[in-house]
């Protein structure tokens, strides 16, 4: 279902907002080390292995990475040169542990029990190629507010992932209920009630923004139950720039019916 809103929008303290956080949003995809960086996504065995275009040798072994490798091949971890073996142990779900090549950094990762080594180069080629990312003009008639409800407890939410046989797992919060022109929505909210954020797909998910899901960060429930979802802050996850991120998918109870036209678009349409 379609929603129709009239763009109205002009220059005017909304969109002058809206502007200026969406630049900031940009210079931070612009990190040299950051999602676009990626350049590579090579998941670990138990058997001790060259990768192509890393140094060193990786296997895992237990639950932890290893590493042999020699001072020449230039591997830094915490400040200090790898000089045989080193041992990492990646935490499920976390950021990853870093080790230093010159310019380069290799992310070691734990997701679904599998390990793997994601390269962060400033030379990557969709990094370099990245001239922003196309969204949807501001309008504040995507604005809209919500009443949270909270659950009894906090609920674990598993999602699948853009990478086939990993899963995600959400700490859940409650529900958002709101409306979008005639149609009564609502959306399972991850995080806690002082900061909120809810992944979601809608009518336009596959057609002009990112089929997996979008991200939109709500914040803080105000005292009298009700959140405020601005819909022109909704924003991709990595998995729309780069083909080696490990990205969740919505769940299912927060495919929504209507279209949102609002926010970040599919960048590789």
């Amino acid at each position: 279902m379609t929603i129709a809103i009239e763009n109205t929008a002009t220059a005017s303290p909304f969109t002058d907002d809206w502007s200026r956080w969406h630049d900031a949003r940009e210079d931070g995809l612009r990190d040299p080390l950051g999602w676009l960086s990626l350049a590579g996504l090579h998941w670990l065995t138990d058997s001790p292995e060259r990768i192509d275009g890393i140094p060193g040798t990786w296997w895992v072994t237990d639950g932890k990475v290893f590493i042999t490798a020699q001072p020449a091949d230039r591997l830094d971890v915490d400040g200090e040169r790898i000089a045989g073996v080193r041992i990492l142990t990646p935490v499920e779900g976390a950021p990853g542990l870093s080790v230093l090549n010159e310019e380069r950094v290799f992310e070691v990762i734990k997701r679904s029990g599998q390990y793997a080594v994601r390269v962060h180069d400033p030379a990557a080629p969709t990094l370099a190629a990245f001239t922003g990312v196309p969204a949807y003009p501001a309008d504040p008639r995507w604005v809209v507010t919500g009443r949270f409800t909270a659950f009894d407890e906090a609920r674990v939410i598993t999602t699948g992932a853009v990478v086939d046989g990993l899963e995600h797992h959400h700490r859940a919060a409650g529900t958002v209920e709101f409306r979008i022109g005639d149609t009564t929505e609502t959306l399972i909210a991850f995080g806690t009630p002082a900061d909120l954020k809810v992944l979601f797909t809608d009518a336009t998910s596959g057609v002009t923004t990112y089929p997996a899901a979008r991200s939109l960060a709500i914040g803080a429930v105000e005292a009298d139950g009700t959140v405020t979802l601005d819909f022109n802050r909704a924003v991709n996850l990595p998995c729309a720039f780069t083909d080696f991120a490990t990205c969740p998918v919505a769940p299912q109870e927060n495919r929504l019916r209507v279209a949102i036209e609002a926010g970040e678009q599919d960048p590789k349409l």
